[in-house]
């Protein structure tokens, strides 16, 4: 695991190279919606880069993390099928009921069943390299799905350039980044993490809670503020220093949002005095993104060694899988 997220920024330059060599197919049929099929690690990106190109979309996008689709999906629905394995069965399911009802698919995979779904049907698929655990392959994810929207005109390109000046971010500020990263694990280490920040960044939030799950085998919650404000913030009537509270906080934040999480942050305070903050670093949302969850990815790192886990291990996920293997 050490090496998967020291490699995260090379991730990025390969997954840039793989994005020049790839042309998408235009299509005749006008695009109305998108709907982003994909679980985990694989589906986080989706998530990530709709929220990066909301202030650009001209049509809705919504994602689907089980078996099904939304009924409005049709002729007109780009379906993109985000699956790193390739053999993710609600992705594969979902991808293939979107199918049934016409509507145009995308693949992103390193091959397995989606691959040869994309390949049966004419469909484009963009191919990554494979063989890790998909929550190491983010960056792969989110440049191949900005670059699809970038060739289809729902985005503009730079977006791509925004990605890579991210990644020079984390490369240069790597020994920050780490020092941040070893005092938000020991922060973290023994207590029962609470992450928030704004809606802007709630995938951030939530990659975050989903490292902490995976990487560090902890459970932990995440919510998003000015939402937080109207139902949560109520239930910090019951808490007490059994929490560690993580603020993720940037510096684009409404001026509004910014007095919210303050007021938030003293409230939580006199009931837990378990408070961290992480400032991100970044001219841009993608930039400031790729900051703070290069952050997490180490700090989920190290607090697997504080607690004598091993960051790699998903043995409850293999044995979910086996036994529905079983079932039919």
């Amino acid at each position: 695991m050490i090496n998967l997220i020291k490699a995260f920024p090379s991730n990025i330059t390969e997954a840039l190279e793989i994005a020049s060599k790839v042309t998408i197919t235009q299509s005749d049929t006008e695009i109305k919606n998108i709907l982003v099929c994909g679980m985990g690690g694989s589906g986080i990106g989706g998530k990530l880069v709709a929220k990066w190109v909301e202030d650009e979309l001209l049509v809705p996008v919504s994602f689907t993390t089980d078996y099904g689709i939304p009924g409005f999906v049709s002729k007109n629905t780009l379906v993109i099928g985000s699956s790193y394995s390739g053999n993710t069965e609600e992705t594969l399911s979902s991808v293939n009921a979107a199918i049934a009802k016409g509507a145009r698919l995308i693949g992103i995979c390193s091959g397995g069943r989606m691959q040869e779904i994309c390949e049966e049907g004419n469909f484009d698929v963009v191919i990554v390299p494979g063989g890790n655990p998909p929550r190491t392959a983010l960056a792969y994810s989110i440049v191949q799905l900005l670059n699809v929207f970038s060739q289809l005109g729902l985005s503009s390109s730079n977006r791509l350039d925004e990605v890579e000046k991210g990644r020079q971010l984390i490369v240069s500020d790597e020994k920050e980044i780490k020092d941040v990263a070893t005092s938000l694990a020991a922060f973290l280490k023994g207590n029962v993490g609470i992450i928030y920040g704004t809606t802007a960044y709630e995938p951030v939030l939530v990659r975050a809670r989903q490292q902490f799950n995976e990487n560090s085998k902890m459970l932990c919650w995440h919510h998003s503020l000015p939402e937080m404000n109207h139902n949560e913030l109520v239930g910090w009537g019951g808490g007490d220093d059994r929490f560690a509270t993580v603020f993720l906080e940037t510096e684009d934040i409404h001026r509004r949002n910014k007095k919210r999480l303050d007021i938030s942050r003293e409230i939580i305070s006199k009931k837990s005095g378990k408070v961290f903050t992480v400032m991100a670093k970044g001219d841009s949302q993608i930039e400031r993104s790729l900051y703070l969850i290069n952050i997490v990815d180490w700090a989920s790192l190290y607090l697997s060694e504080m607690k004598e886990v091993d960051p790699i291990d998903i043995e409850v996920i293999d044995y979910l899988k086996d036994t529905l293997s079983k079932f039919e």
